[in-house]
């Protein structure tokens, strides 16, 4: 009976291994990854985060440190909050939120200034500004006061990643046309320079950022009809 007995509870934990590794990745928990990247986007369906994205998208290296360090402070900001959210007094909540924020872009800003240093100077205000970010407090009263840490984590990395992808979009144009570089490195041929091209310095000003994610909103609300409104 001994062996039989120990059989059975080998199968019963691995049908608990699997239940667990099936929540952990379930369908539901995957779409807080996808919707963000597309039909619940937070620039471009919700047009949240705009102001850094005017901002840090002249190169693609600084977007790019930008949407890693948003993404991070997103992620754990959400993960925090929500293991904390029954004990945060409903009166006070807003201000622990600012807080667990404020800490995590100390921390992010930091590492940069470290390991980062010219990249931290070309970002300069705009990595303490994440603490201004309308994704971070959106997510975290909208999701993570409400849900469990695991599903709140991932729901922060999806909407760090959906603002990141926009970021990095809207970088890649703006540097490419705007001084024929990409992450600082000519890649436009000079034949085309001999030909007559010439790079359009009005792409690196603020005022192109904001036309450019104009034309990524409309190119994405024309192409999903569900997000068009009537």
């Amino acid at each position: 009976m001994k062996p039989i007995s120990r059989i059975n509870n080998l199968k019963k934990s691995k049908m608990s291994e699997s239940n667990n590794k099936s929540a952990l990745f379930s369908k539901q928990n995957i779409k807080l990854l996808t919707n963000p990247l597309n039909l619940e986007n937070p620039i471009t369906v919700q047009v949240l985060g705009i102001c850094s994205s005017l901002a840090v998208t002249v190169q693609l290296k600084p977007a790019i440190i930008m949407a890693l360090s948003v993404t991070v402070v997103t992620a754990f900001s959400n993960l925090i909050i929500s293991a904390l959210r029954n004990t945060i007094p409903s009166r006070i909540r807003i201000i622990v939120q600012l807080v667990v924020i404020a800490a995590l872009v100390i921390i992010v800003d930091q590492l940069l200034k470290a390991y980062f240093y010219d990249v931290s100077k070309q970002l300069s205000v705009f990595v303490g500004l994440i603490i201004t970010n309308c994704i971070l407090m959106g997510r975290l009263e909208a999701y993570a006061m409400a849900n469990k840490p695991w599903p709140s984590f991932l729901d922060g990395i999806g909407n760090g990643v959906g603002y990141g992808m926009i970021l990095i979009i809207v970088a890649f144009v703006r540097e490419l046309l705007g001084s024929g570089k990409l992450f600082g490195i000519k890649v436009v041929p000079q034949l085309f320079y001999d030909a007559g091209y010439m790079d359009n310095g009005l792409m690196i000003l603020p005022p192109m950022a904001l036309i450019v994610i104009g034309v990524i909103i409309w190119v994405h609300r024309s192409s999903n009809k569900t997000l068009i409104e009537k």
